[in-house]
């Protein structure tokens, strides 16, 4: 103990300062110690290397959407169908997982424009149990495809994903042709349905309605596969390239369209509704 903690002890009127734990973040990639506000100005993006954070749902609508969009109810569905327990209870996971987050599950809907573009917009939050896709994923994107062909207007989805829940075993993987059905349904009704791909989206996510686009937009650097690196590397026993499933490597090999960063996100989905919906009549 410092002879300075000392003193403060002995005089009462001497208070400590307090310093509150959410004034610094630090970046996960280059370590640096950054102003939480200045982070938050710059949409989450490290003011030293440029790496791109991961945010929440709500977050992801503000950055996109214009002001007035309207969220969309989230769906009823059972809460353990299976009854599945390990270490610990599914049920008080997913307890655990709603007291943390604002929403009801790790996939939120609105409805609003951008930059004039009327469009439905899905989000996926990495937090709420690491945006695994289960029987609220499922129909929630599922509303909010059909709400998109209600609108006759685009639909963006921005995904964010460990894969299938497996707490809900087989009825998790049933949300991915569910979720295939509607894309085509958007499809035959000549509605873009545009996908932007976050850190990380993988699984079955991946395998199912985040690569089936018309247009597949990356955020820099973002994990995008399916099974790991290393699972892939056992499986093969080749040395992966470097940089492998990570967004520019995609890019480059044909897999994702393009690659922008989080500030031009917003103007460049607005370009793209307007090019692919369809003309209203005069």
């Amino acid at each position: 103990m410092s002879w300075l903690t000392k003193v403060r002890e002995r005089l009462p009127f001497v208070r400590k300062r307090e310093t509150p734990d959410n004034l610094w973040v630090k970046c996960p990639r280059c370590q640096e110690m950054l102003f939480a506000k200045e982070y938050a100005d710059n949409l989450y993006v490290c003011t030293a290397c440029d790496h791109h954070g991961r945010i929440g749902a709500d977050a992801r609508l503000e950055l996109i959407l214009d002001e007035g969009y309207q969220v969309l109810p989230a769906p009823v569905v059972p809460a353990d169908p299976l009854k599945f327990k390990d270490t610990k209870r599914y049920s008080d996971r997913l307890k655990q997982a709603k007291h943390s987050n604002p929403r009801p599950d790790a996939f939120t809907a609105a409805i609003g424009s951008i930059e004039g573009q009327r469009a439905v917009v899905g989000v996926q939050d990495f937090t709420f149990m690491g945006g695994s896709m289960g029987l609220a994923v499922g129909k929630s994107f599922c509303e909010a495809a059909q709400r998109a062909l209600d609108e006759k207007c685009g639909f963006v989805v921005v995904t964010a994903a460990g894969g299938a829940r497996m707490q809900e075993g087989i009825l998790s993987l049933m949300q991915m042709p569910r979720a295939t059905v509607m894309t085509r349904r958007l499809k035959e009704a000549g509605l873009p349905y545009i996908v932007v791909l976050t850190d990380p989206t993988t699984g079955g996510v991946t395998a199912s309605y985040a690569m089936l686009g018309d247009v597949h937009i990356a955020e820099p650097d973002a994990l995008i596969g399916f099974a790991g690196q290393r699972v892939i590397q056992e499986t093969i026993r080749e040395q992966l390239p470097e940089g492998f499933q990570r967004a520019e490597y995609l890019h480059k090999h044909g897999m994702v369209d393009m690659v922008v960063h989080r500030r031009e996100l917003r103007e460049t989905l607005a370009k793209l509704l307007g090019y692919l919906s369809p003309a209203k009549a005069a």
